[in-house]
């Protein structure tokens, strides 16, 4: 058996991960890749140890470029047992898949890549394979834009995300294959496959830009013009001079057009160019980040352990929740919850500390020493060139984005290709080293590990896949009202009790509240919502200083105390939301769930302070005020509650059709004409086919003297309902026009 063959078509097989889509699963675009990229990497482990313990030759090569990756490695394996939640930083979370765990799979991965592609063939292979992975994915990407239902995401999307799922984790992993099919294509010497892997570049740019996503178009863009530079600078090419000023007066042009035309009808009507052209730093989106990046780091300079280890990998969000900044929560489809710092450095700085910091610089230190070495060498100038090039583009993408499965495999078999270019003069060749081996005992060894590495594989991959799986089975069955089905699929998925359970054990608490929102608890129900409190409940004692699971035992007690004031599920609940508020204490809508407990309960003062709370945190929130004066007019305080819901509505909430009503009857009986036009307003918007509410808007509009705006309401009646025009005419006539 040649398992040397065996493991090089593994690794081959490994190239293909990034296209790999489990459609039927909870994070579709990532958990698939991760769990059999792990299985395949477990099985490889195993088959190499049989290898080595053949011929000690293949033993890792251990250069400069092995002990930088371990260095990284060793510094995510010790913060991650310094952690604030050690199970968290080791397995990850279920939407990313990242962790400890899985990162030690990719330093097994390129322990075994460097081992076992020896030649130059065997690197420009993999490296083919690779990029024409890439080029598939970026086709997957462009049939996004089309209505066709083969690919996920489809309907004329705007931007595109590939088979990663997210436009900007897609962008760097295009990124990255770009500049190696540039490589790939100048230093081939037969003219079809130059013009394959150059083409392939273009196709992979385009994906890029198709992408939108600024960061990453600012770093592909440096990444050619330092690629044109360096090229030129090293071969004095004509051709690259001319390329490499025309590139420049792009960006000239581009940038004077951008601040020249942005508000014009062109780049307004088009939102590409309104997305592209916008590079005011205070867009919505750059704000986000740097409001996420400021909680991460005063989290991180909280303790000399927090400066020197972190808060651990995969825990960004407690610094984030602890200093949350109220200016996230915009209303209640609020991006809120920043599980990543949406920039690698500071990720890693906040979650590893100084230690991880300095260890993560370190491997790129290593990479551009060596790089820029290499680029003097005969024949491997471009090599050398595309790859500088790659990591600084990758390196600016990194500054607003963070890596996952797709594109940590394609970045660390870079990292063993620069290995391979910075080898020996004299490779390494396949000699048998070390005492004989027999036969027989070689097959006993390889059948105990490779049984280990699938005993392993299920264990780790294979049985969350099917808790993961079980609870789809949840969400479609809750989508399709068959609440029996769903329980028994939640159950089934919370029955497993490792990787995952946390989300798995949110995703039931969720199914239950949105159950609630339109159905009634009977007392079987009530019994479902005391199961999932007990597991919610093993979520907050696992998940220390961790908010949310806190929320959802919050809201499921106030659901269960809402018919009682006396209830002792609203103590609970306010138990919870206070155990939310230690942790985070300026996350607004915690001051919700305090209000809605004291609701529960009648104490309409101190639901008056937690509802003033979550005004006074964001003042712009327009829902905040709504609640606030929803409970002053239980109170009895009608003035104040209009006062409020009147700056609601000024925020931009928008009303329930019941809400303007109830207001509407209020207006009336004040004679407040003033503000029933700013109620009827919003129900003819709301609902625009209505003749009755144009017909009161008319009425409205007369009483506050806007003659010409009632008449036209009138005509509007008319027009929806003939049978209203006579009363419409009439109307028209007392206010002395003609109709």
């Amino acid at each position: 058996m040649n398992i040397h063959k065996i493991l090089k078509y593994c690794v081959y097989a490994a190239a293909f991960m990034p296209l790999v889509i489990f459609s039927q699963y909870i994070s579709p675009f990532h958990f698939g890749k991760i769990v059999l990229f792990r299985s395949l990497v477990e099985i490889m482990l195993a088959l190499y140890l049989v290898l080595i313990w053949q011929d000690r030759s293949f033993l890792p090569r251990r250069d400069i470029f092995f002990w930088a990756f371990l260095s990284f490695t060793l510094a995510f394996t010790v913060t991650t047992f310094t952690s604030i939640n050690v199970y968290q930083s080791f397995w990850g979370t279920l939407e990313r898949m990242g962790g400890l765990y899985s990162f030690w799979h990719y330093f097994i991965f390129y322990i075994i890549l460097t081992s076992v592609l020896r030649t130059k063939d065997d690197w420009f292979r993999f490296l083919e394979i690779t990029v024409g992975v890439g080029v598939l994915s970026a086709l997957y990407g462009f049939g996004q834009r089309t209505n066709i239902a083969f690919f996920i995401g489809s309907g004329g999307r705007e931007r595109i995300f590939g088979t990663i799922g997210n436009p900007a984790l897609f962008a760097g992993y295009q990124i990255l294959n770009v500049f190696l099919a540039l490589i790939l294509g100048f230093g081939a010497a037969v003219k079809s496959k130059r013009n394959f892997f150059l083409i392939s570049a273009a196709v992979m740019s385009l994906a890029v830009f198709m992408t939108v996503v600024r960061g990453s178009i600012l770093g592909i863009s440096i990444g050619f013009l330092v690629f044109v530079f360096l090229y030129f600078a090293q071969t004095n090419s004509k051709l690259a001079k001319k390329v490499l000023i025309s590139m420049l007066v792009f960006v000239v042009l581009f940038v004077g057009f951008a601040f020249a035309f942005k508000n014009s009808a062109i780049v307004q009507n088009s939102q590409y160019l309104r997305r592209v052209t916008d590079l005011s730093l205070s867009s919505y989106t750059v704000q986000t980040r740097f409001w996420a990046w400021q909680a991460g780091l005063k989290g991180w300079s909280e303790s000399p352990q927090r400066i020197i280890f972190g808060w651990g990998p995969e825990n960004f969000n407690i610094p984030f929740s602890k200093y949350f900044n109220p200016k996230f929560f915009n209303g209640p489809s609020s991006e809120t919850m920043f599980d990543r710092a949406h920039n690698m450095f500071v990720e890693i700085l906040v979650t590893m500390g100084l230690l991880g910091f300095l260890a993560y610089l370190a491997l790129f230190g290593v990479i551009f020493r060596a790089l820029w070495r290499l680029k003097n060498k005969p024949g491997f100038r471009v090599p050398a060139i595309g790859l500088i090039s790659m990591v600084i583009a990758y390196i600016i993408h990194n500054a607003f984005i963070f890596d996952t499965s797709a594109n940590f495999l394609v970045f660390f078999s870079a990292l063993g290709y620069i290995s391979f270019l910075n080898r020996p003069e004299s490779p390494r060749i396949e000699t048998k080293t070390g005492r004989p081996v027999s036969g027989g005992l070689t097959f006993v060894l390889g059948a105990i590990v490779i049984v280990g590495a699938v005993y392993l594989a299920y264990q780790t991959n294979v049985r969350t896949a099917i808790a993961n799986y079980a609870t789809t089975r949840g969400i479609i069955a809750g989508y399709n009202n068959d609440f029996t089905a769903a329980v028994a699929s939640y159950r089934d998925a919370v029955s497993f009790d490792g990787n995952g359970r946390y989300e798995y054990r949110n995703q039931f608490a969720q199914f239950l509240l949105d159950y609630s929102n339109s159905n009634k608890i009977t007392p079987e129900v009530a019994d479902i919502f005391k199961e999932i409190i007990a597991l919610e409940e093993k979520n907050a004692a696992e998940n220390t200083e961790d908010y949310l699971p806190e929320l959802y035992l919050s809201r499921l007690n106030i659901i269960l105390g809402k018919s009682d004031p006396n209830s002792p599920y609203n103590d609970e609940a306010l138990k919870h939301s206070t155990k939310a508020l230690s942790y985070s204490p300026t996350f607004v809508r915690t001051y919700y769930e305090v209000g809605q407990a004291y609701l529960n309960k009648k104490d309409y003062p101190k639901a008056e302070v937690a509802f003033q709370k979550a005004v006074d945190l964001n003042p712009d929130v327009g829902i905040s005020y709504w609640y606030l004066g929803a409970v002053e007019m239980q109170a009895g305080e009608t003035d104040k509650a209009l006062v409020n819901m009147d700056e609601a509505i000024k925020k931009g909430y928008t009303l329930a059709e019941n809400d303007y009503l109830n207001l509407a009857n209020i207006y009336i009986k004040r004679n407040d004409f003033q503000h029933l036009v700013t109620v009827y307003e919003g129900l003819v918007k709301l609902v625009p086919n209505s003749p009755q509410y144009h017909a009161s808007l008319a009425a409205a509009y007369a009483s506050v003297g806007r003659i010409d705006d009632a008449i036209a309401q009138a005509h509007i009646t008319a027009q929806i309902d003939p049978s209203f025009e006579a009363d419409a005419k009439l109307f028209v006539q007392k206010l002395g026009r003609t109709w």
